[in-house]
C-alpha cells in the first residue's frame, strides 16, 4: 500500500507540473490557428480589392486579331446590344444573334455607321424554339468565320415572381430551353474552331440567382446555377486549348429583363456593366472562391465577396431574405397588373 501511494502522490505531482505547459502550448495553438484564419481572410479580401480596383484584366486582342469575329447571343436589346457595341469599338466584326430580325437590322446599322471597319452579320432566330434548322444555320454561319470571342448572352427569367408550384409549364419550358440549352448549343458550335486556332475567349451570363438560392424565382435560379457548374467543368476542359471560359456573376442590371429603370450605385446600367467586363477579363473580382468565374463590377463584387467569403451563400437566412423580397415584388406586380387590368375595363 504505501509502494502504490507513494508512485500515485508522484504521477499526481506531474500531471500538475505537465498541465500548465499543456495549457500554453494549446493557447498558442488556438491563437496560431486564429490568426491563420484572420489573415487568410484579410489576404482575400485585398486580392478582392486588388482585383477590382487596381489590376487590369486579359487584352481582347489577345484572344484574336483585328478583324477577328465576336458572336453575340440575346444581341438586340440591354446587355447584348452593348457587348456587341463595345466589342465593335474594340475592332472585332460582330454577329448578331436574336429573335427579332428589324432589331437586328438596326443595331447592325448602327455599328457600322459607328466603325465603317466593321462587319456584321445577322440571324433571327427564336431560342425558345430550340429548333435544329436554326443551329444549322448557325453552325453554317460561323464555320467560315475566325470566332475569337462568344458572348453567351441570350436569357429569359420570370416575368413576375411566382412561386414555383404556380409557375406554368410554358415558362419553366422556355427558361430552361434558352438559359441552358440555347448557351450549351451555341457554345458547341464555335468551341471547334476556337480549339483549332488554340485562342478564344468564351463569356456567359450568370446572375446572383445562381449564386444564391433565389425563392419565388427557383426555375431562373437553378438555370444560371446550372450555367456556374457547366462553365466551371468547361473552363477546365478548354484551359488547356487556350480557351478562356468564364461566367460572369451580376446583381441587377438596369434593363428590360430586370425591369429597373434608373441606374445606381448597386444597379449600373449596360454601359458600365459592359465597360467593366471586358476590361476585367481572368480577375475573379468578388468571387476568388469560384474558378473560372468573376463578378468584376465593383458593387456587384463587393456584394459577391461579403456573400461568399463571410455569410455563406446557401443559409437559411439569406434564401429567407430573398424570399421576402421576391414576395413584396410579386404583391406589387400583382396590385399594378389589377389597377391596369380596372383601367382597360373602364
Amino acid at each position: 500500500m504505501d509502494f502504490l501511494t507513494k508512485h500515485t502522490s508522484c504521477l499526481s505531482n506531474l500531471e500538475l507540473n505537465l498541465a500548465p505547459g499543456w495549457q500554453t502550448v494549446g493557447a498558442y495553438f488556438l491563437l496560431s490557428a486564429g490568426g491563420l484564419f484572420v489573415l487568410s481572410k484579410a489576404l482575400t479580401f485585398v486580392r478582392v480589392l486588388l482585383s477590382l480596383f487596381i489590376l487590369p484584366g486579359k487584352s481582347l486582342r489577345s484572344f484574336g486579331p483585328k478583324g477577328s469575329w465576336a458572336v453575340v447571343t440575346g444581341a438586340s436589346d440591354g446587355l447584348g446590344k452593348e457587348f456587341a457595341l463595345q466589342l465593335a469599338r474594340a475592332g472585332f466584326n460582330i454577329v448578331l444573334v436574336s429573335r427579332t430580325a428589324s432589331k437586328l437590322t438596326a443595331l447592325s446599322d448602327e455599328i457600322t455607321s459607328k466603325y465603317s471597319s466593321v462587319q456584321t452579320k445577322t440571324l433571327a432566330m427564336d431560342f425558345a424554339r430550340n429548333a435544329d434548322s436554326d443551329y444549322e444555320n448557325l453552325k453554317t454561319l460561323v464555320n467560315e468565320l475566325d470566332v475569337a470571342v462568344l458572348v453567351n448572352n441570350v436569357g429569359k427569367s420570370h416575368d413576375i415572381p411566382t412561386p414555383f408550384v404556380l409557375t406554368s409549364e410554358e415558362e419553366m419550358t422556355d427558361i430552361v430551353t434558352i438559359n441552358c440549352m440555347g448557351t450549351l448549343r451555341v457554345t458547341q458550335l464555335v468551341v471547334p474552331g476556337m480549339m483549332q486556332r488554340k485562342r478564344g475567349l468564351i463569356l456567359t451570363m450568370g446572375s446572383f440567382g445562381g449564386l444564391i438560392p433565389s425563392p419565388l424565382l427557383a426555375t431562373y435560379s437553378g438555370s444560371k446555377a446550372f450555367l456556374q457548374q457547366w462553365s466551371t467543368a468547361l473552363g477546365s476542359e478548354l484551359e488547356q486549348h487556350g480557351i478562356t471560359v468564364e461566367l460572369v456573376q451580376a446583381y441587377l442590371i438596369t434593363s428590360a429583363m430586370s425591369k429597373v429603370r434608373r441606374a445606381s450605385a448597386l444597379i449600373p446600367n449596360p454601359r458600365s456593366f459592359v465597360k467593366s467586363v471586358l476590361s476585367k477579363i481572368g480577375r475573379n473580382g468578388g468571387s476568388p472562391d469560384y474558378a473560372y468565374s468573376s463578378s468584376p463590377y465593383w458593387s456587384h463584387g463587393l456584394m459577391a465577396y461579403f456573400l461568399t467569403c463571410i455569410t455563406g451563400t446557401m443559409g437559411k437566412f439569406v434564401a429567407g431574405q430573398n424570399r421576402v423580397m421576391h414576395e413584396s415584388i410579386r404583391k406589387r406586380a400583382l396590385r399594378k397588373a389589377e389597377r391596369e387590368k380596372g383601367k382597360k375595363s373602364t
